[in-house]
């Protein structure tokens, strides 16, 4: 495997890294999350103008990449800089509609992704479903030419500022059966669709979505070449290589801000970075980020290898990041003192989507439990 990244991606880290170190700061995100707004929807646009979005997209989409480096590069750099506009939920829209055998007549909404005009949930976690891909509840019914959903989804990422939403549902099977779940596209205006949006601890939104006997024409079913089972399994895939990136770039900000501080703060008139006992930690710190990264670069690069590879990588990076992510957030902390819980210090917020990665799309039990029956075959 080739670790080393092509020019095209390097200008591309390299444009995005320059656009947010002169557009982002921690105190502008702190700004926007008081002002009771999301996400900075100017900054949003400036980001889709520069292409971020598009690199996540296939060239067949009209998107620039949607390769495991690509989403992999972008999502670092978010992490690293804390941003929490609603660039996930194109990830996810991308990898949904790039599967559908039709995609071709879902190209403007694509486009309006792409651009930054529309954004695209996929309501799929329920409560009780913990994290298993198959525990589906809300049902599906055909009534006339129409399908009717009832149900309730949860944690929808951006589910309040979505214009769209996919939703899975159950046409036939029981609750925890892989087989018998569709995946519906539906305009959030839909009467009986009701949202109530939320802010996770991390700063980032979410919603639940209720559908209360919603009714659509049945042309909403999304027709894939295989089963929708097998299309959320996919979906979470490149997701979870989104949320992994995205927590490395988090952990080497962190873990720069507490090389800063143990340089500039002193004791007995000594920066306490020449303290070996913390320069051991430090090192610790490096060692295991080197390796979560090591992770990451093998999904990255597994990512679309048939789906018994691909998980096992899927499960190993989501578990090694949880982690490390809780590693680095505890020592860096520790490192820093009481100033590192502060909301007015970054890396308060670094360490909040930290652990919300972690119990993003299974934590590290979940994930552990799930690499070995991986495993076993």
């Amino acid at each position: 495997m080739d670790f080393n990244m092509t020019d095209e991606r390097r200008m591309l880290q390299e444009t995005l890294q320059r656009f947010l170190q002169s557009k982002y700061s921690h105190e502008a995100r702190r700004q926007v999350i008081a002002s009771g707004e999301v996400y900075d929807k100017a900054l949003f646009a400036e980001l889709a103008e520069l292409g971020i979005i598009s690199a996540l997209f296939s060239e067949e989409c009209g998107g620039l990449g949607g390769a495991g480096a690509d989403i992999s590069t972008v999502f670092e750099c978010l992490g690293q800089a804390g941003v929490i506009e609603p660039i996930l939920p194109a990830v996810i829209a991308g990898s949904i509609l790039m599967q559908t055998t039709d995609h071709e007549s879902h190209q403007g909404l694509i486009d309006d992704v792409i651009s930054g005009t529309s954004v695209l949930s996929f309501a799929h976690s329920e409560a009780g479903s913990r994290y298993d891909l198959n525990h589906v509840t809300t049902q599906a019914r055909s009534e006339g030419g129409n399908i009717v959903l009832n149900g309730t989804k949860t944690q929808v990422i951006n589910g309040a500022q979505a214009q769209m939403v996919v939703v899975s549902a159950r046409e036939s099977g029981e609750t925890a059966d892989d087989a018998g779940i569709s995946l519906f596209l539906l305009p959030m205006n839909t009467r009986g669709v009701r949202c109530v949006g939320h802010m996770n601890v991390d700063g980032t939104a979410a919603a639940t979505i209720t559908f209360e006997d919603v009714q659509w024409d049945a042309s909403a079913r999304l027709v894939f070449s295989s089963s929708a089972f097998d299309a959320i399994e996919t979906v979470m895939a490149h997701a979870i290589l989104a949320v992994c990136a995205e927590a490395i770039g988090a952990m080497e900000a962190a873990k720069q801000l507490t090389i800063n501080y143990l340089r500039e703060r002193q004791q007995f008139d000594t920066p306490i970075g020449k303290f070996q006992a913390l320069q051991h930690r430090m090192a610790d710190v490096l060692i295991e980020i080197e390796q979560a990264r090591s992770a990451v670069v093998n999904l990255a690069g597994n990512l679309e290898q048939p789906r018994r590879i691909r998980e096992r990588y899927v499960s190993a990076a989501k578990n090694l990041i949880g982690r490390v992510g809780t590693l680095v957030s505890e020592e860096c902390i520790q490192l820093h003192g009481g100033i590192g819980m502060t909301d007015e210090y970054a890396l308060s917020h670094f360490a909040r989507r930290l652990v919300m990665i972690d119990h993003q799309f299974g934590d590290v039990d979940h994930h552990l439990e799930r690499f070995i029956a991986l495993s076993r075959g």
